[in-house]
């Protein structure tokens, strides 16, 4: 399928209409066309193991090889949307590359990562499109209103991505909290706000 959807549910108490209450939700998307197949976990053993797969995700795209990473946000209801239009403008720049997106949909935070060619041996070419590939995605990121940085944070990395992508008023802001709080540059000096 295109798209695939881990969701756990739980209660602070047992509540054994929980499932029920799943199911008939499941099934109503189905009906509807929104979702295409399902399973559920009847035990914590397969439990683990559904998460298992998705936990196995980074691990899986170390073995394929070189990998462009990023970690981005948008609008939930955007994540489609989003999807293609990103995979599309970095197929553009670099057709074989393999995407592997993966997040948690529940707060549109997106691992929107590409792989290298199948089969190797274009490593060192494909590397070599990581800042055309990095703006793509970033760009498509702004076009849709979303964050260049998500659950692992701007660090070192991202600073002056952020001077690209931050609005200027957002940027000065952070600046001056910065300042109050750390007049002296001793926390977490070079990371974060570009100079």
């Amino acid at each position: 399928y295109p798209a695939y959807v881990l969701c756990e549910v739980s209660t602070s108490r047992d509540d054994p209409a929980l499932r029920a209450l799943l199911e008939g939700t499941i099934e109503q998307c189905m009906q509807a066309g929104l979702v295409l197949d399902a399973t559920l976990a009847q035990s914590g053993s397969q439990r683990d193991a559904l998460w298992k797969l998705r936990e196995s995700v980074p691990e899986a795209q170390r073995h394929e090889g070189a990998s462009i990473k990023h970690d981005v946000a948008v609008p939930v209801a955007a994540l489609p949307d989003f999807v293609d239009r990103a995979a599309a403008a970095v197929a553009r720049i670099a057709p074989a590359a393999r995407l592997v997106a993966y997040g948690h949909v529940g707060d549109g935070n997106l691992h929107f990562n590409f792989s290298e060619p199948a089969g190797g041996g274009a490593t060192e070419s494909f590397l070599s499109l990581q800042a055309a590939i990095g703006d793509a995605v970033h760009d498509c990121v702004r076009e849709f209103g979303g964050s260049i940085s998500a659950e692992h944070g701007i660090g070192r990395l991202k600073r002056e991505l952020l001077r690209r992508y931050e609005d200027p008023v957002a940027l000065a802001a952070m600046r001056e909290i910065k300042r109050a709080l750390d007049p002296r540059g001793i926390l977490n000096p070079g990371k974060v706000l570009p100079d």
